[in-house]
């Protein structure tokens, strides 16, 4: 059910099988399989760029750059081209863990993608989203306005993933995270989150909605980025 293709996850792109191929030649497990393409992910800079539609696997790597949604695209693709069956948990966070990152001081709720990888156990972490300068920068801005959280983490957020356990932004498993609001689906592609047969809790994410809301304050985004 966790190693099929879909319209984001291209797994028969030659690019997209190439990369997955270079990534994982000298592993000897599935474990370090699932590292060296989570290392590559997490290398890719983190950016809030205006989007017009949903990037594919392969044109994730072509911008190289890309949010949580285009970087989980990337991690979930390249994972099931390796044979290592990989899923997304969307959570919605509430928007506090934004500060900073998002203008003003009441920041909407976000939808974030947690992946989880199968290694004998499903496995979960989303510290793939924000790149190590990133979150290096964050975590000083963090400290500095005296928060516990902003720029979409925890001041006491794992920093990497290990393949053999869990690892949070949130630096606690998501059920004890107090800055998680809701669990809402798990599904292959962030396209899937906004189809319109799929609510969570009786809400459904609007695909146009929250295109225009995030696009709106994606410019103020980068900025604060960079």
């Amino acid at each position: 059910d966790w190693l099929h293709s879909t319209p984001l996850l291209d797994l028969g792109d030659p690019k997209l099988r190439l990369k997955a191929r270079s990534l994982t030649q000298l592993a000897r497990s599935e474990r370090e399989k699932a590292l060296a393409i989570y290392a590559f992910v997490k290398r890719v800079p983190y950016a809030k760029r205006i989007k017009l539609h949903y990037p594919t696997a392969r044109e994730v790597i072509e911008q190289r750059s890309g949010d949580g949604d285009d970087k989980v695209t990337l991690l979930i693709a390249l994972l099931r081209a390796s044979g290592i069956p990989s899923r997304i948990r969307y959570m919605e966070m509430k928007g506090v863990m934004l500060r900073g990152l998002v203008p003003g001081s009441d920041p909407p709720d976000a939808a974030r993608p947690l992946a989880e990888i199968y290694l004998d156990r499903w496995l979960r972490t989303d510290t793939f989203i924000f790149d190590a300068p990133y979150v290096a920068a964050a975590l000083r801005h963090i400290q500095a306005q005296g928060w516990d959280c902003g720029w979409g983490l925890h001041m006491k957020a794992n920093l990497l993933w290990d393949g053999r356990g869990d690892a949070f932004l949130g630096g606690v498993p998501t059920d004890e995270d107090p800055m998680l609001k809701r669990t809402l689906c798990v599904v292959s592609d962030p396209l899937e989150l906004v189809a319109p047969a799929m609510r969570h809790n009786g809400y459904r994410y609007r695909r146009s909605v929250r295109a225009l809301q995030w696009n709106m304050l994606a410019p103020t985004m980068n900025r604060a980025i960079e």
